[in-house]
């Protein structure tokens, strides 16, 4: 195919995972951004190839607009631009019946199950400061920001599958207190990544940048308010671990409080981005374990507590909830976080490793055995990937009664599903929230539980 820019006129179809929509193109499937289903569309190819099973494209002109389409709230969301959004031009109830779709598709694909789950939406707490208008369309709830940089030290968000940075003056999903901060009104020439986190209520403020790999101790950071706190990372090379956070000014953590229980988070550590992610997914939690007064209880991938916190109160001090961690750091929070439940021990190790009982290491956090052979109750929050077989295997070896899953990925979460589905395990219910409005994200909650046997015909 030529490499000068190739437009197409298309009939748009369904909503595909990613954050687009699969149309066809003289029998080849056009994978189409920025595009709504029934649309009719002129889109620009933007990958190709001759022997591709599908090609990639962007609806610069629509032609026939759904009735589900608005204009977009940001100036530099759309075709070429920030890659951030993926469906910033839809109606916000119509953002959520595409997940919906989406999330339906990936478990009747990948893991042969039809099930009614329904995205649901989580409003934005008060706290965060955001208008109700705001609130309405699905904007001013972020309340960690993280920002690019391009060479002339501008703050950005990068285009969608590429390296350049388009720079913003203001992100519309930020929360009013990001915003405030005003961090691409200065320069961060020099620096690699910047990151704004600025917690609902009064939890703290706190700017975390990055220096490029071989930088020594970082450039110059520009001159900010007084009452933000700073902190920098050293420089990280691509295989290289996130160095500690080196503060510059003030603390080099924010607080968040759940349920009248605060959790320190140091620097850019991992923390639900809508404020009312944290409580919305630890209810889910809950109610889809049930945890019992005096259960076992094995909280994987449990970063700095949040839900280790709420099911150690569940089990009482007559049980046990075993968090697992790799971060060094999210577990130094967690230790923070939890002195005050003495029925919680924390391992710092792969989660992988930790459940195949290689433990090692020294302290409280890594002492081989930490991990019991046998759960009342798995809770699991893997990354975007999901657990995988072997660590599906290891949860299941341990006849928990309950497996909760919360997954931010719902093709990960169908695989997941399916594996478990061959070590006996079913999926009984399934709740999905829509956490990342204007995106293509979600956060599912998934309950596992032991499939009944077959009775003889």
């Amino acid at each position: 195919m030529s490499e000068q820019a190739v437009l197409l006129e298309l009939e748009v179809g369904a909503v595909a995972h990613g954050g687009h929509c699969v149309a066809r193109h003289e029998g080849r499937v056009v994978f189409v951004r920025h595009a709504l289903p029934g649309e009719r569309v002129r889109a620009r190819v933007t990958e190709a190839g001759e022997g591709a099973s599908f090609w990639r494209a962007d609806a610069v002109e629509v032609l026939e607009p759904s009735p589900d389409r608005v204009e977009p709230a940001c100036p530099v969301a759309g075709p070429g631009r920030c890659g951030g959004c993926d469906w910033q031009h839809a109606h916000l109830p119509a953002q959520r019946a595409l997940k919906t779709a989406v999330l339906r598709e990936q478990l009747a694909r990948l893991a042969g199950l039809e099930v009614d789950a329904v995205v649901e939406e989580v409003p934005v707490p008060a706290s965060a400061g955001t208008s109700a208008e705001d609130a309405a369309r699905g904007l001013g709830w972020r309340t960690r920001v993280g920002y690019a940089v391009d060479g002339d030290g501008r703050l950005g968000f990068r285009a969608h599958r590429e390296h350049r940075v388009v720079p913003v003056e203001r992100c519309p999903l930020a929360t009013p207190g990001v915003v405030d901060l005003g961090l691409p009104e200065h320069r961060w020439k020099g620096w690699r990544a910047v990151e704004a986190v600025v917690p609902a209520g009064d939890g703290g403020r706190l700017v975390v940048a990055e220096g490029r790999s071989g930088a020594g101790r970082g450039p110059s950071l520009p001159a900010l308010a007084t009452e933000v706190a700073t902190a920098t990372t050293a420089p990280t090379g691509p295989r290289r671990p996130p160095a500690p956070v080196r503060q510059v000014r003030g603390r080099t953590w924010v607080r968040e409080t759940v349920g009248g229980r605060s959790f320190r988070v140091t620097g850019g550590g991992f923390w639900q981005v809508h404020p009312g992610a944290a409580q919305t997914l630890s209810s889910a939690v809950l109610e889809a374990a049930r945890p019992r007064g005096g259960e076992v209880v094995l909280d994987l991938y449990s970063g700095a507590g949040l839900l280790t916190a709420a099911l150690a109160e569940a089990v009482g001090e007559g049980g046990r909830v075993v968090a697992v961690e790799g971060d060094a750091r999210a577990v130094a929070d967690a230790r923070r976080n939890l002195h005050d439940l003495p029925q919680v021990r924390l391992v710092q190790a792969d989660v992988r490793v930790a459940l195949a009982g290689a433990v090692g290491g020294g302290g409280q956090a890594g002492r081989a055995g930490e991990v019991p052979a046998t759960a009342d109750v798995v809770v699991l929050d893997p990354p975007r990937t999901g657990a995988r077989a072997a660590v599906v295997a290891a949860v299941a070896a341990r006849a928990p009664r309950a497996v909760v899953h919360v997954a931010c990925d719902p093709a990960a979460l169908a695989r997941d599903v399916a594996l478990f589905a061959e070590h006996g395990y079913a999926l009984a219910s399934l709740r999905a929230f829509d956490l990342f409005p204007s995106t293509h994200h979600l956060e599912a909650v998934a309950l596992l539980a032991p499939a009944a046997p077959a009775r003889d015909a």
